[in-house]
């Protein structure tokens, strides 16, 4: 084995993902105090071919110092809107036919390896803050909650770790399909 250059990784240049079919998945952030994190969900949000970043409340949003350091560049090729009002957002995303959900531990909350995805069903999912989550006032707009499994003592993952872990399992069932 041996670790391949960046010559080899073909990575697409910015103009190339603007222009390439995206996901039908928009990551939602509510109200994340830390712009490191919002900067390593662009990444991911880059990584994944998302359709886009939607930025909401007091969410830092580009151009921003620390999300430039921790996206490194991914703020330039993925798509992003930021909303005042989280409302506004979930509205939005439902006239464009999105299913959203909201990544929370809650009542009847569902298990995120049994979500059951058709084809090129739109979805969006909303990520809260990193002390209090998603706020309970837009749990009640959305479709649904989703909850990662986690098994040991502790309840809860970074935001940025726990977009990682749920933008992976929603692209995960459309790969290679």
């Amino acid at each position: 084995m041996r670790k391949l250059s960046m010559e080899e990784l073909n990575r697409k240049s910015v103009e190339e993902f603007h222009e390439a079919e995206k996901l039908p998945i928009i990551a939602v952030l509510e109200n994340v105090r830390s712009a490191y994190n919002v900067g390593s969900v662009f990444r991911t949000a880059d990584a994944f071919l998302l359709e886009g970043i939607y930025l909401c409340g007091y969410t830092a949003f580009p151009p921003h110092k620390e999300i430039k350091k921790t996206a490194l560049g991914a703020e330039e090729s993925v798509h992003w809107k930021h909303f005042k009002n989280i409302s506004e957002a979930i509205d939005s995303l439902k006239s464009l036919g999105y299913r959203v959900y909201a990544l929370e531990q809650a009542e009847n909350s569902l298990a995120l390896n049994e979500l059951k995805i058709s084809g090129d069903e739109k979805l969006a999912v909303i990520m809260g803050n990193e002390v209090s989550g998603v706020e309970q006032s837009t749990i009640a707009l959305c479709d649904g909650c989703l909850e990662i499994p986690q098994l040991g003592m502790k309840h809860s993952l970074n935001v940025s770790v726990a977009a990682g872990v749920v933008l992976w399992e929603l692209v995960r069932s459309r790969v290679g399909k």
